[in-house]
């Protein structure tokens, strides 16, 4: 059984900072890509970042480039999202997702490539 669980969500005012972890219980997490999406009230689930399996891989949406950072400590079987210059914009209900089928060379974007979620973290941004 797949175990994801998001923590670090929060309140926090804008242009400040906030880091998301999202842990896996179990052995195999190297293995997968892991990805973060939101999703704000009333409106889809949208991708936020992925990384690799080995991390040297990443993608972002257009909206945090620049802003946000994934990485991940396998080791840990922890992937972060360091979230900077936060914007009321940002405030939604933050996912951790795995994906275990992962091959080509660009990383998945849509919640439908991805095989396991967690349950969320909220983040606030406050103006």
């Amino acid at each position: 059984q797949v175990q994801l669980a998001e923590s670090g969500g929060g309140l926090v005012q804008a242009g400040g900072s906030l880091r998301l972890s999202c842990a896996d219980s179990g052995r195999t997490f190297s293995r997968w890509i892991m990805g973060w999406f939101r999703q704000a009230p009333g409106k889809e689930r949208e991708f936020v970042a992925a990384i690799s399996r080995s991390g040297a891989g990443q993608d972002y949406a257009d909206s945090v480039k620049g802003r946000f950072t994934i990485s991940r400590d396998n080791a840990k079987n922890t992937v972060y999202l360091q979230m900077s210059s936060l914007k009321p914009e940002d405030t939604a209900v933050y996912y951790c997702a795995a994906d275990r089928g992962g091959s080509g060379l660009l990383l998945p974007t849509y919640s439908t490539e991805y095989d396991y979620w967690g349950q969320g973290t909220q983040v606030t941004v406050s103006s």
